[in-house]
């Protein structure tokens, strides 16, 4: 019989894990913000200030396909507890930094213990669920990819305006401490198998080949194309490494990652719409702010409260988890993604109406939320339990590749038309026409998921 509420003590462990994957997307949003201030007080110039995000990026890319292999060897709620550790011992040392050498060379132990978190976050609570809840369980354990983008903006302007740039670190280490309290408290025990081995070889194809590839396409909006050798070389030796681990994971019995998850079709379906995403769904994230800054010449705080809207249509969208789970993934996946692509037809048709605008944005939010959550319940439902961390660390690199490649696709088209008003408009109907795209896409999702079956 399927239950209507969830369990009190799953939606213990949900609010656990809520609490610590607040810091790391927090943490980025609150960065990017103060990138200026950064290059400013350790005079740095940009080129140099940008690899305190890119140096983060690339190591959480480097060690997202290590989770998989991490959690069922050692058991998910201790690489929790191990990742968060890293985390704030990152956090701690960016803050105490004294130069911009150092404050890179600390955010990549940041970006190893953000990294570890979100995948293995997937693996706990989708054990936790089951099949029948997951969508629910999603919704709540979601909160903060919602919270970052309207907190961190707010937040990150505050701390910049009225603190020393420390303070974007410092944040972090209250929340850290207690998730890692708590967690060590909530969190039931699980033994991991010792007999996992580690795909050493694999390892060497494909973490230095995600990390060439993303490290290229964050190249291609200062390089103003694709055409250029600081983003065709790591690009193809990003490329060609990743193929290799490709034909390998095929031939080899236990994988790195394992590509047979991809046979079943709710799992490889959902995973193509997760990548695409980047153009659909992503994309957008990165256009919003640059419109509002650039084109209605808000400040970066207000830019932040003009998007509160996005994050409220976000927040409301909790409740179609539920729906995902009683039905089908598909209907509310499309439709998602239809609406999605409505909201951002008054920027694409260059409104500028506030009102109007924030109301579209309320629309997007909803529909993007909607979409997001009808992927997980999709991609997860017809796997069994004992697939869940190959499959979270695959469908958190496709997540981090299709984000790089939209946002490169779309800073190409920005600057092609030079950044004006026009420019824009044209961007957001590409958008808008690569979202209704991925909704026909989404039609290929399987009517009914294997719900009714009990998780083994």
């Amino acid at each position: 019989m399927t239950k209507t509420h969830l369990d009190p003590a799953v939606l213990k462990l949900a609010g656990i894990l809520v609490l610590g994957a607040l810091a790391p997307l927090l943490d980025s949003t609150i960065v990017s913000i103060a990138i200026h201030t950064l290059g400013h007080d350790l005079d740095a110039s940009t080129a140099t200030v940008q690899w305190v995000s890119t140096a983060y990026l690339l190591a959480l890319a480097m060690v997202v396909p290590v989770s998989g292999w991490a959690a069922e060897r050692f058991g998910a709620r201790q690489v929790w507890l191990g990742a968060l550790t890293l985390f704030l011992a990152g956090s701690l040392l960016c803050g105490l930094a004294r130069d911009i050498e150092s404050l890179i060379a600390f955010r990549v132990v940041q970006g190893v213990g953000g990294g570890l978190m979100l995948p293995v976050l997937q693996t706990l609570v989708i054990r936790a669920a089951g099949r029948e809840q997951l969508g629910r369980l999603m919704a709540v354990v979601s909160l903060p990819a919602v919270l970052g983008p309207i907190l961190g903006p707010v937040l990150g302007g505050l701390i910049v305006a009225h603190l020393s740039w420390h303070w974007i670190f410092y944040v972090n280490l209250p929340i850290c401490l207690l998730a890692i309290a708590l967690a060590l408290r909530g969190i039931p025990r699980d033994e991991g198998r010792p007999a996992a081995r580690l795909d050493l070889a694999g390892l060497a194809l494909l973490s230095p080949g995600l990390a060439a590839l993303i490290y290229g396409l964050a190249q291609v909006g200062d390089e103003g194309g694709f055409g250029h050798a600081r983003v065709l070389v790591p690009m193809t030796a990003g490329a060609l490494l990743t193929a290799a681990f490709v034909v390998r994971a095929l031939r080899v019995p236990q994988p790195l990652v394992d590509l047979r998850l991809f046979r079943v079709r709710s799992f490889g379906v959902a995973s193509a719409l997760t990548f695409t995403g980047g153009l659909t769904l992503f994309g957008g994230m990165f256009l919003l702010p640059l419109y509002y800054q650039q084109t209605r010449h808000e400040s970066v705080i207000d830019a932040g409260l003009l998007l509160v809207p996005q994050g409220v249509g976000a927040l409301l969208a909790r409740t179609t988890g539920s729906l995902a789970d009683r039905i089908s993934p598909r209907p509310v996946t499309v439709a998602g993604l239809l609406l999605t692509a409505l909201g951002t037809l008054p920027f694409a048709a260059g409104a500028e109406n506030a009102y109007l605008l924030g109301a579209a944005l309320l629309v997007r939010g909803f529909g993007m939320s909607a979409a997001n959550l009808a992927l997980l319940v999709g991609a997860f439902r017809d796997l069994d339990p004992a697939d869940v961390p190959h499959a979270s660390s695959a469908t958190r690199i496709l997540q981090q590749l299709g984000g790089s490649f939209g946002t490169a696709v779309l800073a190409v088209l920005l600057q092609y038309g030079g950044g004006t008003d026009t420019a824009f408009a044209h961007t957001f109907a590409w958008t808008t026409a690569f979202t209704v795209v991925a909704a026909g896409v989404g039609l290929c999702l399987p009517v009914r998921v294997a719900a009714a079956q009990p998780a083994s």
